[in-house]
């Protein structure tokens, strides 16, 4: 390298050089600066403003069920053989009265063999008459609910109108002059997955408590219901967020939280904000009404299409069709595709579930099919889904192969050490000597599938065993405590 010379030249070759090296450090300044300031805004240096802003609209929830007979009564109760051998004075001791007729005293009119049981979960208030939204999981078994907002004010409330299959639930109470201003709605379709989010609720009864996290994945279904369409956040949510919101930056409430992956870490969803809008003003009038096609439908594999002689694999197959159901008296049958629902393309059977369930009873739609390869528009006037009155959850099943099985509920996951959010049915009864009994099946085994199909209820379980009626195997899909495996029952049923 050259150095110029004479004093003139080198204070101006010097001066260059400090002139381009300010240039390099101030660039990469700015633009160290812009990754943190400009539009790829990193996260906000705190979610305090936010939380003081929208807290107030969350409520923490308190409910208590009146159960007829305790857990532990066949072995603390009057007749109980253990009484024999420790006493009336041990248990008085060490149970209390509770032990001679839990829940004595606990209230009028509440008999011998009761105790009480409470709960804990979130809500958020939605307007000044006093209406909060919560999960239906969290209220449904409540003889009695509480709130308490974030000024420690209580209030009780009652159920205006509960939804199973969305779990979402509105209850009211008599809202004074102090109660909490209700929170904004927002818009879920809005939000992308990589944006910022916080949860509120009440974990572990522990008080009102935010997390912060962003959308993980949107759409996601988990298989709680038939209308799964859970936003997924790596926020925390545990145990006692059930229902409470989940907010945007603009604090607009875009998902109510609902679930989490008991044994994974950072998954948890929420419902989507714009699904429970749809359902809002059915709620309020007391009552959820949704559409009805009367079909039994599933997806098409490649092993479907090829059988059925068709290439394409988008589309819905018809199982079978209600007798005297919108769909039967529109001459739909057994073994149509249905490729479009007025006009929208159909991915698979959740798209159609949700499309027609979304559609107002009375209301005539049109469905593009393929019959025997040849393509065929029907005209069908949606009806009102029945309410699932003649299948209890608990109903029975008996099967040829030596089994009874159950739909899993609450209680009985709870018996068997099964996660509730679980779904398939449960073997209450395994036949001596049966193929059941052979295959070393257990009574709280939990069938997952049935010939490969997911089994969610008795119904899809009944189904898949009227299918396989001629067959001399079923393959069953078995979950037992933490593992799953694969049971083949040999032989006829």
């Amino acid at each position: 390298m050259r150095f110029p010379k004479g004093k003139s030249n080198a204070v101006k070759f010097y001066g260059h050089l400090i002139l381009i090296f300010c240039m390099l450090l101030f660039s990469g300044a700015g633009t160290s600066e812009a990754a943190f300031s400009g539009s790829g805004q990193q996260g906000p240096p705190s979610f305090a403003d936010l939380a003081e802003r929208v807290n107030h609209a969350v409520v923490n929830i308190s409910t208590t069920q009146v159960l007829k007979e305790g857990p532990m009564q066949p072995f603390i109760g009057p007749n109980s053989p253990f009484r024999d051998f420790f006493g009336d004075e041990f248990f008085k001791r060490f149970f209390g009265d509770g032990s001679q007729g839990q829940g004595q005293g606990q209230g009028q009119g509440q008999g011998q063999n009761q105790m009480k049981t409470h709960a804990l979960g979130s809500g958020f208030v939605i307007d000044d008459d006093g209406l909060i939204l919560t999960n239906n999981h969290v209220v449904e078994k409540a003889d009695e609910i509480k709130i308490k907002t974030d000024a420690g004010k209580d209030y009780d409330a009652k159920v205006v109108a509960r939804d199973a299959k969305t779990d979402i639930a509105l209850i009211r109470v008599k809202a004074g002059a102090d109660f909490p201003k209700p929170a904004q709605l927002g818009d879920s379709g809005a939000i992308r997955v990589g944006d910022w989010v916080m949860a509120s609720g009440n974990p572990f009864g522990l008080g009102n408590t935010i997390t912060a996290g962003i959308i993980s994945a949107k759409g996601r279904i988990i298989g709680a219901g038939p209308y799964d369409d859970f936003l997924q956040t790596d926020a925390a949510i545990n145990p006692g967020n059930s229902g409470g919101p989940l907010f945007n930056m603009n604090g607009e409430v875009v998902g109510v939280n609902t679930a989490i992956v008991a044994q994974g870490q950072g998954i948890g969803f929420a419902i989507p904000i714009n699904l429970v809008k749809e359902i809002l003003p059915q709620l309020k009038s007391g009552k959820v009404t949704r559409g009805w096609l009367g079909v039994m439908i599933q997806d098409i594999t490649p092993e479907l299409a090829e059988s059925f002689g068709i290439k394409q694999t988008n589309g819905v197959l018809v199982g079978d069709v209600v007798t005297d159901g919108p769909a039967d008296k529109a001459g739909l049958k057994r073994g149509d595709i249905i490729t479009s629902f007025n006009g929208k393309e159909l991915d698979n059977a959740h798209t159609l579930s949700r499309s027609v369930a979304a559609t107002a009873p009375n209301t005539k739609t049109t469905l593009q099919i393929v019959r025997d390869g040849k393509n065929q528009e029907i005209k069908v006037t949606i009806g009102t889904m029945p309410e699932e009155t003649a299948e209890p959850p608990a109903a029975e099943e008996k099967s040829a192969w030596g089994l009874t099985v159950q739909n899993l509920t609450p209680e009985l996951a709870q018996r068997f050490g099964l996660d509730e959010n679980e779904r398939g049915v449960v073997i209450s009864e395994i036949q001596q000597g049966s193929t059941a009994a052979d295959a070393k099946l257990r009574p709280g085994d939990l069938i997952k599938q049935v010939n490969r199909q997911n089994i969610q209820n008795i119904r899809d379980y009944n189904q898949t065993l009227q299918k396989a009626k001629k067959s001399d195997s079923l393959l069953l899909l078995i979950k037992r405590g933490k593992n799953t495996f694969y049971v083949a029952l040999k032989g006829t049923p």
